[in-house]
């Protein structure tokens, strides 16, 4: 049984869902504070003006803190964010690969630096708005939020058993509508704000305008799968795997699709046929594997995964390899799987599979 007199730091971002969730946790009992945390400036000269508007949400935040009564700080994680997270960023889009920015912030930020600057200062746990939850069967399991269309676990494989100890979930049970009507009955100024899906901490924007003042451009030509010229990209990081739009050519033999990128020649290789078998993979290497339960279980596993956030999991296998790297085969090829993207591993709870546990992921290599 939880002490309800637990003082509780909870993450608010200026949304609607951590807005519930630290007015959940105060209906509950719990001493709640708030935290709006700044990762990013336009400080930075090579940042246009305007391109993060966290004044704003910084604004929503206080307007809710003083809805409900409570304290708010603000914490500038800016130069972590440099540093963990940007920078890390911008090399894997330089290297032609496709890093996620997302579960970077929930391991060096929000379930790093955050936590451990709250525990410093006295609270016993903190709290998000994620929709994800945490049940302690003899150690800690992170499982698929009762919203699957909002579930987040996803991004958050980089956590382990120290961190879930300590964390809450107050969504967990709850699906969106019911969070939005919850803040329509408390009156809260975010309840109608639309939920963000940009760059973490960023914002939204086009990957190719936000890269821009970053990475300089480095053109190169586009052939199909042929070798035949078709045009000139801009640089082989503004393109993902199976792209279709804004790759600029056509001749009425389109729509092509990113196939690949030739990093070595910095050519950017399309073709028209969706169903190329250069599209699927039956099997991948995988590096920086995280298992939350804190070690690795004995391999080969069988289990679920998913190399896209909400993308519908699919059976798999992971295998040992002769290396670092572990080898995960897929039971059905899997299309424009990229490296720098990361694979998550689940398992199902019961036999009618309705949540999931989630016990790692790592990178693909």
């Amino acid at each position: 049984m939880l002490n309800k007199q637990q003082k509780i730091l909870v993450a608010m971002s200026g949304g609607v869902d951590s807005a519930v969730a630290a007015a959940l946790l105060k209906q509950q009992g719990f001493d709640v504070t708030g935290v709006f945390m700044i990762n990013w400036h336009e400080k930075n000269e090579l940042i246009p003006i305007g391109t993060c508007a966290w004044e704003q949400d910084q604004a929503d935040v206080r307007r809710v803190a003083e809805i409900l009564g409570i304290k708010i700080y603000t914490w500038d994680f800016s130069v972590a964010y440099q540093k963990y997270i940007f920078s890390y960023f911008l090399q894997a889009y330089e290297q032609g690969l496709t890093p996620n920015p997302d579960t970077l912030c929930n391991k060096y930020i929000k379930f790093g630096l955050f936590l451990e600057q709250a525990k410093q200062l006295g609270f016993d746990k903190i709290a998000t708005g994620h929709y994800a939850k945490i049940i302690k069967k003899n150690d800690y399991k992170l499982i698929t939020a009762k919203d699957k269309n909002k579930d987040q676990t996803y991004f958050l494989y980089e956590l382990g058993q120290k961190e879930l100890a300590q964390v809450m979930f107050p969504l967990a049970d709850l699906k969106k509508e019911k969070v939005r009507r919850l803040a329509r009955n408390l009156n809260l100024p975010v309840c109608y704000k639309k939920d963000s899906y940009g760059i973490c901490y960023i914002g939204e924007k086009k990957m190719k305008d936000f890269l821009a003042p970053f990475i300089k451009e480095n053109p190169g030509e586009i052939v199909d799968e042929n070798n035949h010229l078709l045009g000139q990209h801009t640089g082989l990081f503004n393109y993902t795997l199976g792209q279709r739009q804004g790759i600029g050519v056509g001749g009425g033999r389109g729509p092509f699709f990113v196939l690949k990128k030739d990093q070595l020649n910095n050519r950017l290789i399309v073709t028209n046929n969706t169903h190329h078998p250069d599209f699927y993979t039956c099997h991948i290497k995988l590096k920086q594997v995280n298992w939350i339960i804190g070690f690795q279980p004995t391999l080969p596993l069988r289990c679920w995964g998913r190399f896209r956030h909400l993308q519908s999991l699919f059976p798999l296998t992971i295998e040992e390899n002769k290396n670092a790297n572990l080898v995960v085969k897929f039971k059905q090829p899997q299309k424009a799987v990229a490296s720098g993207q990361v694979l998550v591993f689940y398992q199902p709870l019961n036999l009618w599979r309705r949540n999931y546990q989630v016990m790692g992921g790592g990178i693909i290599a």
